[in-house]
């Protein structure tokens, strides 16, 4: 389940910006369009809590959702007019991003033991996700020219999700767990974690959250469209490299946990940024093309180090009774509003610095890194909180 759940993601995920700018698409459309997948984060909370979690059966959810999003997937396959695409791809993506919450759900009504089982599970979402990208580039590759650039890749992720759709049918049952309780919108977005902004320290990771969310859209909208620009061959094999990366220092983390800390790891995710976006803009595919495997394998800092960090510090911070409620709001803050803004101004940058069909890489790609490096600026002077977590044994305070 996990498995396929993120290979679909990957499998469009990565390539759709590349696809599009083949079609005509200019980068601010290939914002929006990215857009539509943050939109639809912030949406699927609503349904999980209104309509998941208190009439289906989560199993049942998830098989109709991901047959739905197939078709629609498959429909816009065959779409080339911009407005439209991204209506349709809207609809499809309200359709899948509520599935990530329910293949989590099932997963940990099913375990004795979530904090030691679920690791071992999710782990194959991220192999799925690096699957689809070897897919794409090694068994599609040779079959079609061009693939990365063609809406083959959507077409996999279509027959994917029927085979998930049907499979999940399949599942253990998985019966909603608040039938006849009264959920209001502020439980699902996790308004109830907002008094913990009292706290400097709380507010200023809140908003670095949201602020490093900015560049990070870049990456996802741009990279596979910039990458195969400056001809580099399969693109979508290499960016899963990211992914490898992002295994290894997630079984790595507990190391620098205690030897880092909670500022200092939250710092380093920062900073990894900065350093990413530099070799990016600095990089090439000649002499200088290690800069851009390097800045493919930062992902795992990237995204481990704050946005992992940042979950664990949240999860600290909270008591007992606004947990759930303060790690919905800080996936509302960086999934939904703050990539929402990255991928519009992300599409914005890419048109500023495009002249008679020719961007400017490298202007573009300095522009989040001087992002990221302000907000680590800022996070290093506004952040001051002690915090002390007991990991294995070892005390870790920052």
């Amino acid at each position: 389940m996990m498995f396929l759940e993120f290979f679909i993601w990957g499998a469009w995920f990565v390539t759709i910006g590349s696809y599009l700018g083949n079609i005509g698409f200019s980068g601010t459309d290939i914002g929006y369009t990215y857009l539509m997948n943050n939109i639809a984060a912030v949406i699927s909370p609503f349904f999980i809590g209104m309509i998941a979690d208190r009439y289906f059966s989560s199993e049942k959810v998830m098989g109709v959702l991901h047959l739905t999003g197939a078709v629609i997937m498959y429909f816009a396959t065959g779409i080339t007019e911009t407005t439209t695409l991204i209506g349709v791809l809207l609809l499809y993506n309200v359709c899948f991003m509520p599935t990530l919450a329910l293949v989590n759900n099932i997963s940990f009504q099913q375990m004795d033991n979530p904090g030691k089982t679920f690791p071992k599970i999710r782990v194959w979402g991220t192999i799925g996700w690096i699957v689809a990208g070897l897919s794409i580039s090694f068994i599609l590759g040779p079959i079609f020219a061009n693939v990365e650039q063609s809406n083959v890749p959507l077409k996999m992720a279509a027959i994917a999700s029927v085979i998930l759709g049907l499979y999940s049918f399949s599942l253990p049952k998985t019966p909603p767990k608040n039938t006849g309780e009264d959920v209001t919108f502020g439980d699902i977005l996790g308004l109830k974690a907002l008094k913990l902004m009292k706290n400097k320290s709380f507010a200023a990771v809140m908003v670095s959250s949201l602020l490093i969310s900015v560049p990070l859209a870049f990456y996802f909208s741009f990279t596979n469209l910039y990458l195969n620009e400056i001809g580099m061959s399969g693109v979508a094999a290499k960016q899963s490299m990211g992914q490898m990366s992002e295994v290894l220092f997630m079984v790595l983390m507990p190391f620098f946990f205690v030897r880092l800390g909670i500022k200092k790891m939250l710092l380093v995710g920062m900073l990894a940024w900065v350093l990413r976006y530099a070799l990016f803009a600095m990089g090439d595919v000649g002499g200088m093309v290690w800069m851009l495997y390097l800045g493919i394998l930062l992902h795992g800092v990237c995204y481990d180090f704050f946005f992992v960090t940042g979950q664990i510090y949240v999860d600290k911070k909270a008591g007992e009774d606004i947990r759930a409620s303060a790690q919905g709001f800080i996936t509302l803050v960086t999934y939904g509003v703050g990539m929402g803004l990255g991928s519009v101004l992300a599409g914005n940058i890419v048109d500023v610095f495009t002249v008679d069909g020719l961007k400017d890489w490298t202007t573009i790609w300095w522009i989040p890194g001087t992002f990221a490096l302000l907000v680590a600026v800022f996070f290093y002077f506004t952040f001051n909180d002690k915090v002390s977590t007991r990991k294995e044994g070892a005390t870790i305070e920052e």
